[in-house]
């Protein structure tokens, strides 16, 4: 099955991913959209990747600039899109674009919107905030199929704030953001470290907190004794009055730059806890998604810390394991009563957890594409 798949950032490590599940499931995908950074590869993941152009993270007006642009010429894409039965859409700028191609473009191909996040903006009560919630229930209308990381954003967002029950919207499926194992389970990693302090943290992924960053360096500076933090991943450095400084005078921290998926079992199997804790959009986004890391470092050994009363908790407490703490700022207090007996038992009740809950193998990619063609018929236009 051919797919086209609009994406915000070519550049974005999740969407190599992505693209290695539609292939492994049997699909076959055309990779169109913005990126950011370094100009992007031709392919990504073995698919064919066309770059509409350059983005940047934190410039909205840029953003929306650029999708306008891009979706008013999107009839140029015409002989790319001929064959596809699906276009999957990833985010809100890239759904109006992905729309624009199938009417332009007249091709038949079901459209489905991946939503994984949800952007500030989207949650306002101003008028652009309540435009672009107009705009987005305009654009599902169009949709077969809408693709969500987290049931909280189903819950919350689409049938809480944007009103949408079961008969005002397409079906959801639900993706985590597994680890993508392909050729059967790793074998979790021997805990690289003795269960002693200095505890160490692994901070990895989407570096975007300024306040968990505040509370983890000024941790780490009072308290050396008492842990170590290891930070690997992409800083949203927008976010952050000075992140390389506020990471390389910060004694007992460390920022090690980007990673690459190979190197997981190694970082998380040299820590012993994770920050899955986020604050961005606190009671919001951020109270809602299930992140990357709360899978990775379960998979690898390395127990999450999150917060009680969000998503990420509720999950860790449905499984009966990690770390759950009313405040960020508890953390120095529970570190300081933790002891090497109730570490040992907190990582066996983690080694307990049955290990599919973390990552996705070749039958989940099969059963993507199978919900994917599944969704091929699209309602009317409205």
């Amino acid at each position: 099955m051919k797919l086209a798949y609009f994406v915000h950032d070519l550049n974005d490590p999740a969407v190599a991913r992505r693209v290695r599940m539609l292939r492994a499931g049997g699909g076959e995908p055309v990779v169109l959209g913005f990126h950011r950074g370094d100009a992007p590869p031709d392919t990504i993941a073995g698919a064919r990747a066309i770059d509409l152009g350059r983005t940047y993270d934190g410039r909205l007006g840029h953003r929306a600039h650029a999708t306008l642009r891009a979706a008013l010429g999107v009839g140029r894409l015409r002989d790319i899109l001929a064959g596809a039965e699906v276009i999957l859409a990833r985010s809100l700028e890239m759904l109006l674009v992905a729309v624009a191609a199938r009417r332009l473009c007249d091709t038949s191909a079901g459209v489905v919107y991946e939503c994984l996040d949800i952007h500030r903006v989207m949650l306002g009560r101003n008028l652009v905030s309540r435009a672009m919630r107009a705009l987005e229930r305009a654009l599902l209308r169009r949709c077969s199929l809408l693709v969500v990381s987290s049931p909280a954003f189903t819950r919350e967002y689409f049938e809480g704030l944007q009103g949408l029950g079961p008969d005002e919207r397409p079906p959801v499926l639900l993706l985590e953001n597994k680890v993508l194992e392909l050729d059967g389970p790793a074998p979790s990693p021997a805990q690289g470290r003795s269960a002693a302090r200095p505890w160490r943290i692994a901070w990895l992924g989407a570096i975007r907190c300024h306040r968990s960053l505040d509370i983890l360096a000024d941790l780490a500076h009072r308290r050396p004794d008492l842990v170590e933090v290891r930070i690997h991943g992409r800083p949203a450095y927008s976010e952050f009055a000075d992140f390389a400084a506020q990471t390389s005078q910060t004694p007992n921290l460390m920022f090690g730059g980007a990673y690459v998926a190979d190197d997981l079992p190694r970082l998380y199997g040299e820590a012993d806890f994770c920050w899955a804790i986020d604050y961005m959009e606190e009671g919001q986004n951020s109270a809602w998604l299930l992140p990357n890391r709360v899978y990775e470092s379960s998979r690898f050994g390395a127990t999450p810390i999150a917060l009680e009363g969000v998503e990420t908790g509720r999950f860790l407490k449905a499984r009966g394991f990690g770390v759950r703490l009313a405040d960020g700022l508890d953390i120095e207090g529970f570190l300081d009563q933790l002891t090497p007996e109730a570490y040992a038992a907190l990582r066996a009740r983690l080694e307990a957890a049955p290990s599919h809950d973390f990552y996705a193998d070749r039958s989940d990619c099969l059963a993507l594409v199978e919900n994917l063609s599944a969704a091929q018929r699209l309602p009317a236009d409205g």
